[in-house]
């Protein structure tokens, strides 16, 4: 059983870092951030999945399971390691500094880091020492590295196209054809793996420096993966496609609190038989790797390892889907007998059944509570008040996918939920009842009873530890728009808001 010893700490992408050229990075900006968190007393940093982001930007439709997101890469850093100029960095663009533009910051960091991959490969000409370790990185890395690098290449030559309007033999993998796309984009082949070593570099000093402050990195694995993604690309067989690589069935979640027709997230479902003749080989490969990056994996949508919402292919909601069982047992014994006691949040939000319980504590992994969903008219309303949390369980006031705290406290009836405005001034009263305040510090509210419960971990968004609206919210489930820009600024974050979390945290002995 995954033993969660009692602490505290902050949900916060990297994306969300301050930072000079338009986005969060792995290097100063990181390493200030887990100053401040240790200044604040928390030991535990959940981030969202680190693969690089396709259509939408969104960190959980991922190109890849295994590779970096190398917008991650710091610039900075590429300086003090003499793979770029400081001069180079002076003909950068400014960004926004309060949100993600990601068009202009995509096209800019993309064509620096294409010049950066190209100095590196030329540096490794040079150095011999270099040179071995970026060999022993890429053959380290090979069972995943050579798809991704080879799919990331095709994918820039048809204009970013998904990989199943791509030629026929290069979306099919034809053997004659893949051997002439190696020859013919050898170059892009190995300015992605650079790339791939630049962004573990700098994130295995992170982690070097996460540990000498005594915390811990929270990682997050989506359950599915992309459809227009590496895994998929050269992994046909695993998951339900037909002959031209689309997907026959789809996944999602049925009608909801979020929305009135469920959720059709579009990832192609597995082919759990074709997953159990291999022993579950490619989701071996993909914890061990997530392990090597972070020190605990929250899944996304656990419940899909007991049954998952299976949508037809060719529907546009999630409306007409159906409940179909999958192996959560046997995968996660597979997964134990190779890997040992593995580290593992089950985020068990949603419509949870006796089963999906079951699957839980039969393997030992803490569920999620969180707060937000506490003062509502559902019947499992209770179960998310703090006070009834039980000690092996990871509680929150809210999480990326939720209005920050103080945000859905204001809001009204709208798109993004199924309240109506009744329901809306019940659950205030109720809050405010609860909490006995008149609801302008309601985010404290929350953290402090969190922080109070029983519960062996507890996090919160930084959104909620400055106090922000739903200017600041990260994402809104099932819905497309321009999600996972907000990014903090250094100024917010001051001295009495670090003293005063610190404060809360020893108080109640985490």
């Amino acid at each position: 059983m995954f033993q969660l010893e009692r602490s505290s700490g902050i949900l916060l992408h990297p994306t969300s870092l301050p930072g000079r050229f338009g986005i969060g990075e792995i290097g100063q900006g990181s390493v200030l951030w887990l100053e401040a968190m240790e200044r604040m007393g928390q030991k535990l940093w959940q981030i969202l999945p680190l693969g690089p982001t396709g259509y939408g930007n969104s960190p959980y439709q991922s190109l890849s399971s295994f590779a970096g997101n190398p917008l991650l890469i710091s610039f900075d850093a590429l300086v003090m390691d003499g793979v770029v100029t400081p001069g180079d960095l002076q003909l950068l663009p400014g960004f926004p500094d309060e949100r993600v533009d990601f068009g202009p910051v995509i096209e800019v960091r993309s064509a620096f880091l294409k010049q950066a991959a190209r100095k590196f490969l030329e540096q490794c000409d040079a150095s011999p020492l270099l040179r071995t370790a970026f060999d022993a990185f890429c053959e380290r890395e090979q069972a995943w590295l050579d798809d991704f690098a080879l799919f990331t290449a095709l994918k820039t030559a048809y204009e970013g196209r998904p990989w199943t309007e791509w030629p026929r033999d290069l979306a099919l993998r034809e053997p004659g054809a893949l051997a002439q796309a190696i020859v013919n984009y050898e170059a892009e082949v190995d300015e992605c793996k650079a790339l791939q070593f630049l962004f573990h570099r700098q994130w295995n000093k992170l982690r070097v420096k996460a540990r000498e402050l005594g915390i811990q990195v929270v990682g997050d694995i989506p359950i599915f993966a992309a459809h227009d993604s590496a895994d998929v690309w050269a992994n046909r067989d695993l998951f339900h496609l037909d002959e031209n690589g689309n997907p026959i069935v789809v996944a999602g979640v049925p009608p909801d609190y979020f929305s009135a027709t469920g959720q059709r997230w579009g990832n192609p479902l597995y082919d759990w038989d074709r997953h159990k003749e291999t022993d579950f080989a490619w989701w071996k490969a993909r914890m061990r790797k997530t392990l090597s990056l972070v020190d605990v994996v929250r899944i996304d949508h656990f419940r899909g390892f007991a049954a998952y919402w299976e949508i037809p292919g060719d529907e546009d909601t999630a409306i007409n889907g159906k409940w179909v069982e999958a192996p959560g047992d046997d995968l996660f014994n597979a997964l134990f007998e190779e890997l040992g006691s593995v580290p593992v949040i089950a985020e068990d939000l949603g419509v949870i059944t006796p089963d999906v319980e079951a699957l839980r504590d039969r393997h030992g992994f803490p569920g999620m509570r969180v707060m937000q969903f506490a003062f509502g008219a559902d019947s499992l309303a209770p179960e998310y008040v703090p006070v009834n949390y039980p000690e092996h369980c990871v509680a929150y006031t809210g999480t990326h996918d939720n209005d920050t705290t103080l945000g859905l406290f204001n809001s009204g009836p709208d798109e993004h939920t199924t309240r109506t405005q009744e329901m809306v001034d019940a659950e205030r009263r109720t809050i405010l009842n609860y909490t006995q305040t008149d609801g302008s510090e309601l985010n404290w509210d929350y953290i402090k009873d969190v922080w109070g419960s029983k519960a062996g971990f507890v996090i919160c968004p930084l959104q909620d530890v400055l106090g922000l609206g739903s200017e600041s919210r990260m994402n809104i489930p099932g819905k497309s728009g321009d999600f996972w820009s907000w990014r903090f600024e250094w100024q917010q974050l001051t001295a009495g808001i670090e003293q005063r979390l610190r404060n809360v945290t020893e108080e109640v002995g985490r």
